[in-house]
């Protein structure tokens, strides 16, 4: 494994603009829930954090179906953080205007754009813009492939089984610097391992239970595949969920009832029990949710980024309708005392 510098490391954030509540209890509206992620991506640019990335749904339980308008907003009201997608779900996209998109978006932020490709956690996209669910792994390894191929802003000449060939294509606006960043999703399966590898993309691991140590065996197997394909040595990033309060306790408790609710709901549709206090309790403890103090916290994610061999991590901190001043609140801990201990501990 690979050794990191720790003032190499970046920090960022992650959220899918979960439907938020006031802290009467009123829900917001999904209109107010986006102005809300803008403030906090404000927040999280004046307080010196690297990233910045939202992620793509189209449910009644999350507001952003497009997180690249909301970022083109951003951009226009931040000036040093990166600012990307959470992950942008490319099988039932086009990848050629997932790179329009982003080359706007770079140009309006002055060169701050990146993209995580992924497949997302949900499949309402596939029928809603006509795709079938039998082609999922066929789409996503073409349009991942092509939109390699775009990123590297010369003509583009490619045929696939899912959308029209391209021959000596070029597509614009390019960039100015004429490239952007791009990271793919990986879950936690080989073969998207390897493909990351083969295709040269930064790997964004999604880690959401149990030990992240677990994943070690994924990033030397990264490490592995780059160097049989001939790659160049690449980051590894982890995504992971959590919430950060003044002391243990009051995290705990700010987000339990928050979380109970989406996890309920997402097993009624998947057909899990329902949510469990002891199992929440177990991830805080010894798994992958975040919570607590920035001591706590800070503790956490530098085990994680050691046990990985991480050179990034991105907090997600939004999990349920937790109130946006809770979330203000959690990043600027992660950003000011979170962040620094982490740096602190992995120096020592």
């Amino acid at each position: 494994m690979n050794a990191i510098n720790p003032a190499e490391i970046t920090f960022g954030l992650d959220t899918f603009g979960d439907m938020t509540v006031k802290l009467d209890g009123t829900p917001d509206t999904a209109a107010q829930v986006i102005r809300n992620i803008v403030e906090q991506a404000k927040l999280a640019d004046q307080l010196g954090l690297a990233n910045f990335n939202i992620g793509e749904h189209h449910r009644d339980d999350f507001a952003v179906s497009a997180p690249d308008t909301v970022l083109a907003g951003i951009a226009t009201v931040t000036k040093n953080i990166t600012l990307g997608t959470g992950v942008t779900v490319l099988s039932s996209d086009d990848p050629v205007r997932v790179f329009q998109r982003f080359s706007t978006i770079d140009a309006l932020s002055h060169g701050r754009a990146e993209i995580t490709a992924g497949r997302g956690s949900f499949t309402e996209s596939f029928p809603l813009f006509g795709y079938e669910l039998s082609d999922y792994n066929a789409l996503f390894e073409e349009k991942l492939e092509l939109l390699v191929e775009l990123f590297k802003e010369a003509p583009v000449t490619w045929s696939g089984t899912t959308r029209k060939s391209l021959t000596n294509q070029d597509v614009f606006p390019k960039t100015e610097s004429g490239a952007m960043k791009m990271r793919v999703g990986v879950g936690g399966s080989p073969e998207s391992v390897i493909r990351a590898a083969r295709l040269g993309i930064p790997m964004a691991l999604a880690i959401i239970g149990g030990d992240p140590a677990r994943f070690a065996p994924y990033a030397n197997l990264y490490h592995e595949a780059l160097e049989k394909f001939g790659q160049k040595t690449l980051p590894i990033s982890i995504h992971s969920p959590g919430h950060i309060a003044e002391t243990d306790q009051e995290a705990k408790d700010s987000l339990w009832p928050h979380y109970e609710k989406f996890i309920d709901r997402l097993g009624r549709e998947r057909g899990w029990g329902p949510a469990s206090k002891s199992h929440f309790t177990q991830e805080v403890e010894h798994g992958s949710l975040y919570v607590g103090s920035p001591e706590t916290v800070a503790q956490k994610i530098a085990y994680a980024i050691q046990a990985v061999g991480a050179s990034r991590f991105d907090l997600k901190y939004a999990n349920g309708p937790v109130p946006h001043e809770l979330l203000m609140k959690s990043i600027e801990l992660y950003a000011t005392k979170v962040v620094p201990r982490v740096r602190q501990i992995l120096a020592s």
